[in-house]
């Protein structure tokens, strides 16, 4: 018996740690594409589905047979058109990503990933049907007037962290009925988009426009990790969500966001206003409904 508690807090302590590194690599990641300039983001872009896909490859291959790799991806036309479906919206989140940190929207980017586990609950009880418990309610409605603080305040629609926060929450809807670890979906999700990525790289290395020329020899070799730098806290990621409560990696998940907040303001000195700083207000006062909401939910089960 003592034995397997033992167990049972070693595999947490593990998971815990491979979370925390996970979220906290994420959170420190902009200064990496920030890293990369004067490499234009369209270009970080292209060369990172491509170097996703052989980061993918090379750690599925060392773990399965090459054979046998792609067979889960053509069982079925409907699997084939949800990996085909998912690449399409997280490569979409990713550009938005990184173009947004480049051009000087960090505070922006944390905002969408602040409002996207409130998204992809508000998605499961439109879509799939879901039930919300009060609090989950009540934290989608503070989520709702933080947007609205933004918009009234600066008379427009924040439409990068909207974007990148509904982009996600998409992903995560088309994510359900995938049932494989996340690096192996990845490589499917890649497949059908590195050799439209190839193809544009050569272009623009030919061209003069690709990195090469724009940004030397050593801006280059930084831009070789672009692949890892996904793959690194998914693999994290993954390891962590077979040895924790889900309420443990939800909580985790807001650590990223919280230092990218901090990176924004006063590392890459972004102006944050008052307005700003009331919509994050908002928005966390509804994290804190939606995280005692996850916790009613675990004790239920």
């Amino acid at each position: 018996m003592e034995r397997l508690q033992m167990d049972d807090r070693n595999t947490y302590k593990i998971g815990l740690i491979s979370v925390l590194c996970c979220n906290t690599f994420w959170g420190f990641l902009p200064i990496y594409w920030q890293a990369l300039k004067p490499i234009d983001s369209a270009v970080i872009i292209f060369y990172r589905i491509a170097l996703m896909f052989l980061v993918c490859f090379a750690a599925c291959a060392f773990r399965t047979n090459i054979k046998e790799l792609f067979k889960p991806m053509f069982e079925s036309r409907k699997k084939l058109f949800v990996y085909v479906a998912a690449g399409i919206v997280i490569t979409l989140n990713w550009s938005l990503y990184i173009w947004a940190v480049n051009a000087g929207y960090v505070i922006q980017t944390c905002m969408g990933y602040f409002l996207e586990p409130l998204v992809v609950c508000c998605f499961g009880v439109v879509f799939y049907k879901e039930k919300a418990n009060k609090w989950k309610k009540i934290s989608m409605i503070f989520a709702f007037c933080g947007l609205m603080v933004m918009i009234i305040g600066y008379r427009e629609i924040p439409f990068i962290a909207l974007g990148l926060g509904l982009s996600f929450a998409i992903y995560s809807a088309i994510k359900k009925s995938v049932f494989l670890n996340p690096i192996q979906s990845l490589l499917y999700e890649t497949l059908f988009l590195t050799p439209i990525a190839l193809i544009v790289i050569v272009y623009l290395e030919n061209s003069g426009n690709g990195a090469l020329e724009t940004a030397g020899g050593f801006k280059f070799f930084l831009l070789m990790f672009a692949g890892l730098a996904t793959a690194i806290p998914m693999g994290l990621f993954s390891f962590a969500a077979n040895k924790l409560p889900l309420i443990t990696l939800g909580l985790c998940e807001y650590i990223a966001p919280s230092i990218t907040l901090i990176l924004g303001i006063f590392l890459f000195k972004e102006p944050f206003d008052l307005i700003q700083f009331s919509a994050f207000v908002v928005i966390w006062i509804g994290l804190i409904f939606f995280t005692y909401g996850e916790f009613a939910d675990m004790k239920k089960t």
